[in-house]
This record gives C-alpha cells, structure tokens and sequence, in this order.
C-alpha cells in the first residue's frame, strides 16, 4: 500500500521552481483539462489545477488516480460550479456524454457532495465503472437474505456509510428499494414455479402460524416439502400471508386452496402437516382433505392426507409435566436465586454439597421461563445437591422453603420424563429436512415409556402419564400409517420394526394393527403402479401430438379421467405369461435381506441408486418420505413455551403484500446460498 501511495501521490515539499510544464500531443485522456503536467529532472508531476495538489504525472502511473482526485475535489466541486464533459472510458458512444455536475443533497448530506459521474444508458442511469442498477438489486438483495428494515437506505448514517464508499451509487428511498424487493420476489417465484413444474413427484405441504405484533394479527405460512430430481429433500416457503379474523374455516380453507391452485400444485399433493393450532383447526385441515379428494386428488382417499407435527406433541406433554409440578418448580427457582443473591450464601451453600457429599460439577443456574428445556437443566443440576437445599433449610433461617423429600422424589420422575422429551426433540429438529423415516423408532420408544410412566405406583406421576398419554394417542391415531409406511421403506427396518413393536403395544390385537398397515401399503403402491402407466399414456399422447398434430385428440386430464378405470382393471386383471416374474416392485423389495444399519446411511442416496431395480416403489418413496412429521424449523423454536414464531419488528408494519414477498424472497435466496 506505501508503495502505491508513493506511486502516484508527489511531496508539496518538492521545489518545482525550475520545473518545465510538459506540453505533448501524446496527453489524449481529457483529466488532463483539470491538471497541469510539469517535469523536474527525470520525475513528471500532474498538478490540479483546482486544488494545486500533487500526484504522479508519469505515463507508468495512468489516469485512474487523477479521476478519481477530480470526484473527491473539494475546490473543484465548491468553486463556480463548472460542467465538465466527459466520455466515460469503455463507454463511448456516439453523441452521447457523461457529466461531472454538482447534486443537491438533504441536509445531512451536504458536507459529503460529489461529483456524479452518469452516463444515460436506455431507462437507467450507469455511472463510470458502476452498474446503478445491479447496484440497487444487490443492496435490495441484502436487505431480504439478512432481514434488515427497508427505511435503512434512509438513515443518515447509511447514506454517509455508502457515499464514502461509491460516492458513484445513486442513493435511493423507501418507496425504490421496495420496489426492487418486489421485483426480486417476482423472478425468484418464476423460477420457483418453474422448479416444481418440473418435480417428478408429489409434493406435501406444512401449515404454520405465526405472530404479528403484540399477537394481534396472524400470518400462516405455507411451505412445500418435496424431494427432487437429484433425490434431495428440500423445503421451501411458498405463501406468507395475513389471517382475516373474520374469516370461517371454511373460508380459511377456500384461501388455501386457492395458493395452492395459484402455485399449480393442487392435483400434485401428498399430503399436509400443521399444528392444528387456531385460527388452522383441524377442522380447516378436513375441508382442504375433502374438497381435494372429491378431485380424486388424492392417494388412499386421503386417508395419509393429513398429519400433525411431532414436536407440537411433545411440547404440549412437557407443558404437561411442568405445570403439574409448578409449584415444587417454582420453590427449586426461588431457592437457587437466594443461594446466588450473595457470594457469602454461595460460599455457605458450597460447604453443605461439600457436607451432604451432594457435589456437582455444574453450577446451579436459573432457567429461562420461556424454554422448559433450560427449565428440565435447572432442576436436573438443582436434584443433584438436594441433599445441600435441605441442610440450608435446617441452618438458615433466612433461605427459602424447599421441596419436601416427597416432592424432590416426584420432580426427579419428572425430570426424567423431560429428558426424554428434549432427546426426542433433538432428533426431530436437528436439520429443517428429515425423511419420513427418521420419526416412526423415536415415536414407538416414547410410546413405550408412556405405557410404563402409566404404570407408577405414585397416583400423582400415573395421572400425570395418563393426560400425556392421551394427547400421544390422539397423535399417534392420526399419524401411525404414515409412520409405519415410512420406516417400511427404510431397506434397515421394512416390515420388521412394525412387528416388533406392534405386539408391545396392542398386545393380542398386535396382528389386526399390522394387517391395516400390509393394506394401506399395497393400496398406496398399487395406486402409484396406475400413475405409472397413466404416465406412460401421457408420454405417448405428447409423442403424438408432436408428430401428428392434436386435432380431435383428447386432451391429458381427460384422457386420464376416461381411462382410470381402464387402468385399474388391467391392473387387478393382467396376468403374466409363462417364465415372467410376477413379484411386484413392494414384493421383491420386502423379501430381499435387510440393509446393515450404520450411522452415516443415507437413505435418499439408497433409494436414488436403487431407482432402477424398484421403479415404482422409489416413486413412492419419494412421496412418503418427503411427508413433513415437523413443521418447527429450529431447535431453538422447538422447545418454546410459546411455538408461535413471530415476524420481526423490521418487516411487521410493512404492507402485506411486501411481508409475503419479503419472507418467501429470503427463503428462497437462503436455500439457494444454502445449496451452492
């Protein structure tokens, strides 16, 4: 840097009194209007002729340092306010110029004025060696992926901060870079309408509720879960939009749908996952099922249609377990603040861990209310020295009442019901995409602790365990096919998890349960064995077209809607000519070993190399294990009293419309970082 420095800037100190100004025709770059080109001995010196600074006037320096001298020329912008033309270098164009002219500026702007250097090129303005509008969308772009406020680009120090760096970039207002942000939202949903055009299989979708300001308005969130042609599962935001209060269910449900037809993807779902928290009950969820399924939308009659969130459950059974015990909890907090009130209570309550042999190598802390797994630390540190809390009790008058033995006894069956819950937890939420198949051997030894918490002699843990358990089975009722169906596709497990669960939770009914799952599996597979050959048809009826032109051809829907039936009884009739395999895809895959289990398998990849030996199955595979068992996007969302996600204070006041665009654009653009 000292010597790029030492190139072009010259000493005021260098006496040039004997110095011979340099005349030559050779000085072809029009900077030399505004300097004075001198030469001492062998050193040429390019003088301005506004502000007399020096700096190298050598032929090896250029012009690029005297450029930009005359934009940050305070004399030569504060003096008569001359207009300099000039061409900008690499932009020439026949009758056209750019000019150096002098901008009014607000008030806060004044002291940074400068020169702006423009050259008109069709509707937008593109300075020297600047792209205004690349520029603009790239500052646009920013703001979305990060999440800032657009009034930024008009705060003070913004708009000094970017004047000092490009004094070239043309500032812009509220009003433009919203525009941009709604330009950039329109291409990015162009290409995402193209992508799922192009999706070889079903797409599902998941519903979440979120927050406005001070929870006065609701937005639902609509996102699309797929796996696609590279057999990679993705996840993206596809609406982002205000709840009317004074809409029904029925008309949220109309609403819905309506994205859902804007976006092309009402006869290509699977299925839907939500919370079933207001204003999206479940009953908005069976208006959605059933108006696609009288479409024949639908796979098995919709009956995989819809599926609730897995971590919503759980939440709601850690609510459970901590409300029950409040009080005990509330006592167990209170007497962690008075142990750290003061370093000399610290010192004393360390003695009695030292005299109860109750020491631990975790420090007690104070949870965060708001997140009952910090609540689940707290207590589990806090049981480790409650042999410390008593002796406390018996030796300080002043400290607070602790739990009883009793109580201390009943908070430890409840922590270990919320490790439990935050192990699950962790599994469902370690990445924003997980295959169907990761939920179904979590669910079942959750199932299993469930039956046993329900057993405890203690009639205060057991009627704890039997509401939990109640909220599980209304989960597990609604959602256990599409479990069941997702861990039999995985080539570890296929039907041998199912039936070894099976019979440890229905016992001698085991066989009944495990026969609905067989049914619904071949129903699912013989439905897409008919898509398959539907498809084939639709092939042949493009290759037609094409070649012969589509006059008096039916067109694809219909074509499918007259010979549906058609298929299904070459289906469930053909029959297979002497020496041909009869198995099935679902036959041949169920009766093959299974896959040895280890820790980095990657059943995607799996079924992405098995796609030739199993064309209809990894079909379905594709579909099923793309189903959304959790709609919480981060760990940190998961264990939230409150799961509602709020919208930022940035973004909130804004227009609906910019909300949406501004939301589903970052998401898009994340993903898209995200994946390169």
């Amino acid at each position: 840097m000292k010597r790029r420095q030492k190139k072009v800037m010259i000493s005021n100190e260098m006496d040039l009194s004997d110095a011979v100004i340099v005349k030559s025709g050779r000085l072809k770059s029009v900077v030399w209007n505004d300097f004075d080109r001198v030469k001492k001995g062998e050193t040429y010196v390019a003088i301005c002729r506004h502000c007399k600074k020096r700096l190298s006037g050598s032929s090896a320096s250029g012009t690029s340092h005297l450029r930009n001298h005359l934009i940050r020329c305070r004399r030569r912008i504060n003096g008569n306010g001359v207009v300099a033309q000039y061409f900008v270098k690499g932009k020439k164009k026949e009758g056209r110029v750019v000019e150096l002219a002098n901008e009014k500026k607000k008030d806060e702007e004044q002291q940074l004025s400068v020169v702006s250097v423009r050259y008109e090129h069709d509707d937008d303005v593109v300075s020297a060696g600047l792209d205004q509008r690349r520029s603009r969308f790239d500052l646009a772009r920013m703001i979305i992926l990060h999440g800032y406020p657009l009034s930024m680009v008009e705060d003070v120090g913004f708009r000094m901060f970017i004047r000092n760096l490009q004094p070239l970039f043309d500032l812009v207002a509220f009003e433009r870079v919203e525009s941009d942000c709604m330009e950039i939202y329109a291409k990015e949903k162009h290409k995402m309408f193209e992508a799922l055009d192009k999706l070889p299989g079903k797409i599902s979708i998941s519903v979440d509720v979120w927050s406005g300001s001070d929870d006065t308005d609701e937005f639902l969130c609509l996102a699309a879960h797929y796996i696609d042609e590279t057999w990679e599962l993705k996840k993206r935001v596809l609406n982002f939009f205000v709840v009317d209060p004074s809409h029904t269910g029925e008309m949220l449900a109309e609403v819905v749908i309506t994205c859902l037809m804007e976006w092309d993807i009402d006869r290509k779902l699977f299925s839907m996952a939500s919370s079933h928290s207001p204003p999206f009950g479940e009953n908005v969820a069976n208006k959605i099922r059933d108006r696609l399924s009288q479409n024949k939308f639908l796979y098995c009659n919709g009956q995989l249609f819809d599926v609730s969130c897995g971590v919503n459950v759980i939440n709601q059974m850690a609510q459970d377990s901590l409300q029950t015990c409040c009080d005990t909890i509330n006592m167990v907090r209170e007497s962690i603040r008075y142990v750290k009130s003061s370093e000399t209570i610290q010192e004393r309550f360390n003695q009695w861990t030292v005299e109860a042999e109750a020491e631990s190598e975790r420090n007690l802390c104070i949870d965060d209310p708001v997140r009952w797994d910090t609540t689940c630390t707290m207590l589990e540190i806090a049981l480790e020295q409650k042999s410390a809390f008593s002796l406390m009790n018996e030796h300080d008058p002043d400290s607070v009442l602790c739990p009883s033995d009793l109580e201390w006894e009943r908070l430890e069956t409840v922590v270990e019901f919320l490790n439990v819950f935050v192990d699950v937890t962790n599994a469902f939420t370690k990445s924003t995409c997980l295959p169907a198949n990761i939920y179904f051997p979590e669910i079942c030894d959750l199932h299993l602790r469930l039956i046993e918490w329900c057993k405890n002699p203690d009639d205060f843990i057991s009627s704890l365990a039997v509401n939990m358990r109640k909220k599980f089975d209304d989960f597990w009722d609604k959602n256990n096919l599409v479990l069941a169906i997702a861990t039999i596709l995985d080539p570890r497990f296929k039907m041998k998890l199912v039936e070894y669960y099976y019979p440890l939770f229905y016992d001698t009914s085991a066989s009944d349960f495990i026969e609905d799952v067989v049914e619904c599996i071949k129903a699912l597979y013989d439905e897409h064995s008919i898509g398959s050959l539907l498809a084939s048809s639709d092939q042949t009826l493009d290759w037609r077209n094409h070649h012969h032109g589509s006059n008096g051809v039916r067109h694809g829907k219909e074509l499918d809607d007259r010979f549906i039936e058609f298929d299904r009884y070459i289906n469930n009739t053909t029959t297979t000519t002497p020496g041909q395999d009869s198995t099935s895809d679902l036959e041949k895959y169920l009766e093959e070993p299974l896959f040895p289990r280890n820790s980095d398998f990657d059943i995607l990849n799996w079924w992405k190399v098995h796609t030739p030996k199993y064309p209809i199955l990894s079909m379905m595979a594709r579909n099923v294990l793309a189903v959304p068992m959790s709609n919480v996007s981060s760990e940190e969302d998961a264990f939230e009293t409150c799961q509602r996600r709020q919208v930022s204070e940035t973004w909130r006041s804004l227009r609906p419309s910019t909300v949406q665009a501004l939301m589903c654009a970052q998401d898009w653009i994340q993903s898209e970082l995200e994946s390169s």
